[in-house]
């Protein structure tokens, strides 16, 4: 089972207010923060502790891959929403995926690209 994960950014300030109002759509918030000679340089995601981080320590433009779970599609919904505000573009429109692509039965998911062009996702899983 992994207990964290994070992501290289480009720019912690900049990706940090798209992950606050993405992950805050699904209940996340920072809950921890690193700082380098006054330069916001980590934030890490969570509830009671950092579950996923970005910052400048690990390599940017990989393009990776991160899904969130959702509590419901509502949910996955109001991600969706607040990350293209947010400045994410739109990857796969919140929705059930199509179980002939693979996708279990119930896979509710939306995906946007975040501002280092990583593919995030949430899903909810009905049952």
């Amino acid at each position: 089972m992994i207990d964290h994960t994070g992501i290289g950014v480009a720019d912690v300030a900049r990706s940090a207010a798209f992950y606050d109002a993405a992950l805050g759509a699904l209940g996340l918030r920072r809950v921890e923060q690193l700082t380098e000679d006054g330069q916001l340089v980590g934030v890490g995601y969570g509830i009671t502790y950092p579950i996923f981080w970005i910052d400048r320590f690990h390599p940017h433009g990989v393009r990776q891959h991160t899904a969130f779970a959702a509590r419901s599609r509502a949910e996955v919904e109001a991600f969706h929403a607040a990350a293209v505000r947010a400045g994410g573009i739109d990857n796969g429109a919140p929705g059930l995926r199509d179980t002939a692509l693979g996708y279990p039965a119930g896979y509710y998911a939306a995906f946007v690209l975040d501002p280092d062009g990583n593919n995030m996702e949430a899903i909810y899983r009905e049952r």
